[in-house]
């Protein structure tokens, strides 16, 4: 789909970048109210049943659902697809993880050196996170004796999720279902809600199917249907319009059912659609001025997983006030997103270079090419007394400038 307004909007490319860089910071934000007091899961009145991050984590979702079925449109190649998945979801995993258990660890470890090294859980923690599955959130003698105990880094909790959804659409990719069997996104739609209204995942519950390699079942099926959502209008971005006006009446829809008691149940169903069409409408009409600076937002993975060490160091240091927390915990984890970026993220990035799309064979250039041209009898001699025609004068003007191709860009994938 091109973007509506191209004169008026940034690239799509800009848009969800910095939606991306605002959901961190949204999940930052809310994360400081739990570390600081477990008992309370959001920055809003428990009553409401309404989280800023848990609504970022769904436009999250439905945001990488749309792209990553983009990056599957435009190359189908089952191992260059995998690759490209594992250089930005990897390298910054990673790094953050092994900064935890090798740097951070052992300087805050209630532990004697001897034990904290010694102990095979330090190791794991690399091992495990570094695999995604099964997930490790606890390092020996780490964070202890902190308020929220229970993790070194619950930001990372999603991404086993998301590695589901992309082994999702490459299993839907290869048997035709995002060209012209898209129609089977109608089903696996609602296979996930199906499933999500069984388990009942909320705000702050995991629903009751446990988990899988520590992995909430619960909670990954309610984020796959935001993502199968982005999947679908990435499908159908030529028949399903992206109006602000639909994304604003969602978001208003959703809110009316979340405090309408005869109604609420669907808020679950409504929440993942308001998210994931809202975001993904937003990107495509982003303000024109702020296209050129997404540059600073790309940093927005590296915040995401920086997060809770950065949050949990500053209530090691003695903060015990979540307001406070957010001001000292979201400049420092945007700091680190930078560090990840630059240093981590952009380099292996780089590497995609030798993932492109071949192109088409060409001739070797030490070839010899011959060309059979037919043979025409030479025209008569012109008779001597023969008047030459009259070739009228042309002048000759140089035409309007032909405008370069536009050549566009593969989406920046979070």
């Amino acid at each position: 789909m091109s973007s509506p307004g191209a004169k008026t909007y940034a690239k799509p490319d800009a848009g969800f970048a910095w939606l991306r860089m605002f959901g961190a910071i949204l999940v930052v934000f809310e994360h400081c109210f739990p570390i600081i007091e477990p008992s309370r899961i959001t920055s809003l009145p428990s009553s409401w049943n309404i989280s800023l991050g848990y609504f970022a984590l769904m436009a999250f979702f439905a945001m990488s659902g749309y792209q990553i079925a983009d990056s599957w449109q435009r190359d189908s190649s089952w191992w260059r697809y995998l690759l490209k998945r594992v250089l930005r979801i990897w390298p910054p995993l990673l790094f953050v993880v092994m900064v935890t258990a090798f740097v951070i660890g052992p300087l805050v470890t209630v532990l004697s050196p001897r034990e904290y090294w010694g102990n095979p859980d330090t190791w794991g923690y690399v091992v495990h996170n570094a695999m995604l599955y099964p997930l490790q959130h606890l390092l020996p003698g780490v964070f202890t004796e902190n308020p929220y105990p229970y993790s070194a880094n619950g930001s990372i909790w999603t991404l086993p999720m998301e590695t589901t959804g992309y082994l999702i659409v490459l299993v839907i990719g290869l048997v035709g279902g995002l060209a012209r069997g898209r129609i089977v996104l109608f089903p696996l739609l609602l296979a996930f809600m199906v499933a999500d209204g069984i388990i009942g995942a909320s705000v702050g519950f995991q629903g009751d199917a446990g988990t899988l390699f520590s992995v909430p079942l619960g909670s990954m099926v309610a984020f796959l249907v935001a993502f199968v959502i982005g999947m679908l209008l990435h499908s159908y971005r030529d028949l399903i319009p992206l109006r602000p006006a639909v994304a604003y009446a969602l978001v208003a829809l959703y809110l009316v059912a979340n405090f309408t008691p005869p109604i609420e149940p669907a808020t679950r169903f409504i929440l993942p659609l308001a998210a994931g069409y809202g975001a993904i409408t937003w990107a495509y009409h982003w303000p024109r001025r702020l296209d050129g600076y997404d540059q600073w937002v790309y940093p927005s993975y590296g915040m995401y997983v920086w997060g809770m060490p950065v949050q949990q160091l500053y209530t090691l240091a003695g903060v015990r006030n979540s307001y406070l927390l957010i001001v000292l915990a979201v400049p420092t984890a945007y700091a680190c997103g930078v560090v990840s970026w630059r240093l981590i993220e952009r380099p292996t990035q780089k590497l995609r270079i030798y993932l492109r799309v071949p192109d088409k064979p060409m001739a070797d250039p030490d070839t010899e090419i011959t060309q059979v041209i037919p043979a025409v009898p030479p025209a008569p001699p012109p008779h001597p007394r023969a008047r030459r025609p009259q070739v009228a004068r042309v002048e000759s003007r140089p035409g309007p400038p032909v405008p370069p191709l536009a050549h566009g860009r593969e989406h920046r994938n979070w």
